[in-house]
């Protein structure tokens, strides 16, 4: 990687660096994700990789399965290239179906489980992908949009494919006739997961020839303009942010004691990068175990399966590490054996990250990191016992610099547009040149949107948002995309949507509208909502006023929305 030019090529954060962190490192260990999957299947074939519900899946086995899935994949007629998406929760068919589609030589996308079927259409359609790996429990999703996207093959999983037949019987049965968690759905062409590695165990695996720039991922991210992009991460990209995380965890987890595990809980959802990266991607690149906790906001459960288990790594977001150190069954854990806490997604709050020092012995490490950076770009040095309430330092390889509004850099202590140089920073958004330009410097900077500010310890702060994004419990809601929703309800003249502080998510959405129709209620937008807008991008306050008020050019003023509760 060629350096950035000399104003911001003197790193004055490497002091910051542990002893044993180097500047940099070689991030060009592999051509692909899959020489790094393959020589860990290899390595660490007799080892656990994934615990599930109280069942081990081994390297081995997800080295089988996920070759056979590979050989199904090619077996349907699909090329080099092609995409492939994945709409299912932490469930070890996830990251079997990973490992698959990259060695079939194919592209992984992302999709949040929970989208509805409008957010859905989107994000198959914009990505052209060809095939689809479902849990049944989203299928009655799927069927109402699969027609109006390119997607001609359907993999259908269930929760308990994976846990053999007695073990799995029981736990389908109870998802689907108990808990009730699997709608109708008519899906006729859709194929199994078991059957479909049933078939590709007859088929033959082609090896396709994998280089550092061809794509791994395509990796959602809202969109400013209300549309959702795909931010491009090539094999390069992915593999470098996990070597830098490696390097970066290793002053505590080289404490680890000989012959020892080493084990991640993955309490964030596969489908987020950073759970893709440092959960997933981290823990085949050590050969470690990763505790798969399938829903994170069941939290006696999470608990419960963490009772059964030492681990030693727990990337989580704020409201998660708040809500079980303020949960009764906390106790019931051993904690002493953690080693990192990586706190990322949104901001950690310092009450939070003191009482989880007091409660397990291990400090909470801030990291900050986007979809467009795979994700992690500058941590905390985990051997921190302190709270510092910044975003950290810039991981090995990576520059920081804070912009102003003309591109320069502004001097140290000022407040600047956060930029990125790495090799981690993505090729581009997917078939987006122009969205691309906007965010890319000449030098190969990524504009980031985030205010923020360097010390001169080169600790970095954020202290505001360039753009209206609102981040409710690490995920990224654009208000213009709840805009363009709520603006097709009848009986809506004008809508503006902020984000307002809250306690349990950090941001919660708050929706202003001006009624055309003075029948309009709350209980109607609510409901429109929620047909076409997942979870988090729901508005938590929901306000009705005369006007809006705006600049003298008609632009309506957030702030002002913000302001008055």
């Amino acid at each position: 990687m060629t350096e950035p030019t000399q104003a911001s090529a003197a790193r004055p954060w490497l002091g910051a660096y542990p002893d044993g962190v180097p500047a940099d490192i070689d991030v060009e260990q592999y051509p692909s994700l899959v020489h790094l999957l393959e020589e860990s299947f290899q390595k660490h074939a007799a080892s656990t990789a994934y615990s599930f519900m109280g069942k081990d899946v081994g390297y081995a086995q997800v080295d089988s399965l996920s070759q056979a899935f590979a050989a199904y994949l090619q077996g349907l007629g699909l090329v080099k290239g092609d995409r492939v998406a994945i709409m299912m929760p932490n469930v070890p068919q996830y990251p079997v179906a990973v490992a698959g589609i990259l060695r079939a030589g194919f592209v992984v996308v992302n999709v949040n489980p929970l989208y509805t079927a409008r957010e859905l259409e989107h994000q198959l359609k914009d990505s052209g992908a060809k095939a689809i790996v479902i849990i049944e429990n989203f299928a009655a999703t799927l069927e109402q949009c699969i027609s109006a996207t390119p997607v001609k093959h359907v993999v259908l999983a269930a929760m308990g494919d994976l846990l053999g037949l007695i073990k799995g019987g029981i736990v389908n049965y109870v998802v689907r006739n108990v808990k009730k968690m699997v709608p109708a759905f008519d899906l006729p062409q859709a194929v199994r997961f078991n059957e479909a590695i049933a078939r590709g165990t007859r088929g033959t695996l082609k090896r396709p020839d994998i280089r550092p720039d061809d794509v791994a991922v395509l990796q959602y991210t809202g969109g400013t303009t209300g549309v959702s992009k795909g931010a491009v991460l090539l094999h390069r990209n992915v593999l470098a942010n996990v070597l830098q995380s490696e390097a970066w965890n290793a002053p505590v987890m080289s404490k680890v004691p000989a012959g020892e595990q080493t084990t991640s809980v993955c309490a964030l959802p596969l489908y987020h990068i950073f759970a893709f990266t440092v959960n997933m991607m981290l823990g085949m690149r050590t050969g470690g175990k990763v505790i798969l906790i399938p829903n994170p906001r069941d939290l006696p459960a999470v608990l419960k399966e963490l009772s059964k288990h030492t681990f030693h790594s727990f990337p989580a977001v704020n409201t998660l590490f708040n809500g079980l150190a303020n949960h009764p069954d906390f106790h019931t854990v051993n904690w002493r054996n953690l080693k990192v806490s990586v706190g990322g997604g949104m901001a950690v709050q310092g009450a939070v990250a003191k009482l989880w020092l007091e409660k397990t012995g291990c400090p909470i490490c801030e990291g900050y990191g986007l979809s467009e950076t795979s994700p992690s770009a500058t941590c905390n040095p985990v051997t921190n016992t302190e709270f510092t309430g910044t975003i950290g330092v810039p991981l090995p390889n990576t520059w920081l610099k804070c912009l102003d509004d003309e591109g320069n850099e502004v001097p140290q202590g000022q407040p600047g547009e956060i930029a990125i140089k790495g090799p981690q920073v993505m090729a581009g958004y997917w078939q987006r040149p122009d969205e691309t330009a906007k965010v890319m410097t000449a030098d190969g900077f990524f504009k980031t949107g985030d205010v923020g500010i360097m010390d001169a310890r080169g600790y970095f702060k954020i202290v505001d948002r360039k753009k209206d994004m609102v981040l409710v419990s690490g995920f990224n809601v654009y208000p213009n995309e709840v805009e363009d929703v709520v603006a097709q309800l009848p009986g809506v003249m004008e809508c503006a949507v902020v984000g307002v502080p809250d306690e349990k998510s950090g941001e919660a959405v708050k929706l202003v509208i001006v009624k055309k129709d003075p029948a309009l209620t709350e209980a109607q937008v609510r409901e429109f909502c929620k047909a076409n807008l997942t979870g988090y991008k729901q508005p938590k306050v929901v306000e009705f006023r005369e006007e809006m008020p705006k600049t003298p050019v008609g632009k309506i003023l957030r702030r002002e929305l913000r302001d008055k509760k």
